[in-house]
């Protein structure tokens, strides 16, 4: 059975009606759309036991914010982007207390990057508070990747965190879609925190309240699609059927297709995090503030 990976809540919502039928009620699922600064913003929640069976994800907020339009290079479009998700970010934070961000994924592997990379951009504070005593603490960590450290990505977020005390975790990572139209064009904000991998198929230990003992704040771009849902949507675009042939299943298991631009494209995705979260946890300060202060 071929098994279509995906980390978006929207597409997990999306599939279900596809399979049960656009009038089909989802008991347990509340979803709703609306529009954020200019950008396609689509709200779902997971409310019991019920909609996380149906989805497939724990039960908590999901904000699927469409960028599609930041690439068009409007005058403003960097700025509109980077406010609508810091207020989407600052809905979801505590308002007090220092917050650790921690930047997960492979730095070494472009499309894996956008955790580490998004900590550039980060306005670190949390050792300059005799300094900026006006500013709101933040730490920030790259937790790296178990094959290169031997340390699951929580186990670093764990003991940071035992040391920083923070009010709340952001975790920044990559994604991966079902849908070829939304890599790099999507950010999800979910207060559920993450399982690092899970939808390349390779899970690792959730970072999220239960494990880490505060909220856990997941912000992530889907930068990959796997093979085999490209291969089968191609097959049904060209034979008009619903799906791929038994020969096909299994064999684009572990390939994944990213776009031939990730390189710029996660350089300017982890500029916009970044700067999203600065002006959610530091609500005084605009772009032009940030462009002095970063760099």
């Amino acid at each position: 059975m071929l098994t279509v990976r995906t980390d978006l809540a929207v597409e997990a919502h999306a599939l279900w009606k596809e399979s049960a039928g656009e009038t089909t009620q989802l008991p347990g699922v509340a979803a709703r759309e609306e529009t954020l600064d200019g950008f396609p913003l689509t709200f779902v929640e997971i409310l019991d036991q019920e909609g996380e069976n149906a989805l497939h994800k724990p039960q908590g907020s999901y904000y699927t914010l469409d960028i599609t339009d930041f690439w068009k290079r409007q005058p403003d479009g960097f700025q509109r982007a980077a406010g609508a998700l810091s207020r989407i970010l600052a809905s979801l934070i505590p308002e007090e207390g220092p917050v650790l961000i921690c930047g997960l994924g492979n730095a070494a592997m472009t499309p894996d990057a956008l955790g580490p990379r998004t900590l550039d951009h980060l306005l670190i504070t949390r050792h300059l508070k005799d300094v900026l005593p006006g500013f709101r603490p933040v730490a920030a960590l790259g937790a790296g990747v178990l094959g290169s450290t031997g340390l699951e990505a929580a186990e670093w977020v764990r003991g940071a965190a035992e040391h920083v005390r923070p009010a709340a975790v952001v975790a920044v990572d990559a994604l991966a879609a079902r849908e070829l139209s939304r890599l790099c064009s999507t950010v999800q904000i979910s207060d559920t925190g993450l399982s690092p991998g899970s939808g390349v198929g390779n899970h690792r230990m959730a970072l999220d309240r239960e494990t880490l003992g505060v909220p856990v704040i997941s912000v992530g771009v889907p930068t990959v699609v796997d093979a085999e849902t490209v291969a089968r949507d191609i097959l049904a675009e060209a034979g008009g059927t619903g799906g791929a042939p038994a020969a096909l299943h299994g064999q684009g298991k572990r390939l994944f297709v990213t776009p031939d631009s990730i390189d710029a494209k996660i350089r300017e995705l982890a500029k916009l995090l970044g700067y999203g979260l600065d002006m959610a946890l530091q609500p005084g300060l605009d772009l032009e503030d940030l462009d002095a202060l970063l760099a």
